[in-house]
Parts: C-alpha cells; structure tokens; sequence
C-alpha cells in the first residue's frame, strides 16, 4: 500500500527564508535543511512538508520539471488541524500571511479561517471534524 510521504512546495527565491516563515507562522519545527540543494522539511508528524528551490526540482526531475509563469502553485491547499483556529489564524496573519477567510463554523461544526501564505500558498486552518 501507498502512502503519502511528503508535500513539496517550490520556490523561485529562498527556501530557508520559506521554510523559517512556516516555523513561525503555523508553529511548526525544522526537520532539517540541505544549504547545497536549498530544500529542507519541516516536522509535521508522519507526513512532512518540504520547500525547495526550482532549482533542486530541476535536478531532481530533470527536462520534466515544469512551474507556473510566476513561479507559484494554482491548485494546492495545506490544511492544518489547529486547537485554536481563531490564535492559528491571527499567528498566521501577524508572521506574514494574507488573511482570506477569518475563522467561521461550518454547518457540520468545524471551524475553518483560510489565509495565503508568503510564497502564495492557500493555508486551510481547521478545527477537528466533529464525530458522526
């Protein structure tokens, strides 16, 4: 069986800057960070989220290695599951991100804020899904 091992987020500019950014934007930990490649991961439990240069994608995925006109993912969400989705959307929003949605409960009893972050990443902020 497979099972998801990472999402990559690549950048135009500096991933460690991206990577610091998400340490203290969404109170995440630096797994670890590779200055030769500039590609690192952040911690995030089983699954990582990693940021790499264009550059590291280029070598990595060689002549098939596309991106956008801007540089910038069109179709990509992150979620992250917050205690406090009111304190993770305003930490968000004062180390950087764009506020899109503030924090608003949903008829099946979540609660969800979405914000942008530097790189132009769309951020989903939730709170658990309740029970059924």
């Amino acid at each position: 069986m497979n099972r998801l091992a990472s999402i990559v987020i690549y950048v135009p500019g500096n991933a460690k800057e991206i990577l610091d950014f998400y340490v203290a934007a969404f109170d995440l930990k630096l797994k670890h960070y590779d200055e030769s490649f500039d590609f690192g991961e952040l911690d995030t439990g089983e699954t990582t989220i990693a940021v790499a240069n264009h550059s590291a994608g280029k070598f990595m995925v060689g002549d098939g290695y596309e991106q956008e006109a801007d540089g910038f993912p069109k179709n990509t969400e992150l979620a992250f599951i917050a205690d406090d989705v009111g304190m993770a959307y305003s930490m968000a929003v004062k180390n950087g991100c764009i506020g899109l949605c503030p924090p608003k409960d949903m008829p099946w009893g979540q609660t969800v804020a979405y914000v942008k972050s530097i790189e132009g990443t769309l951020v989903g902020l939730l709170s658990k899904t309740p029970a059924t």
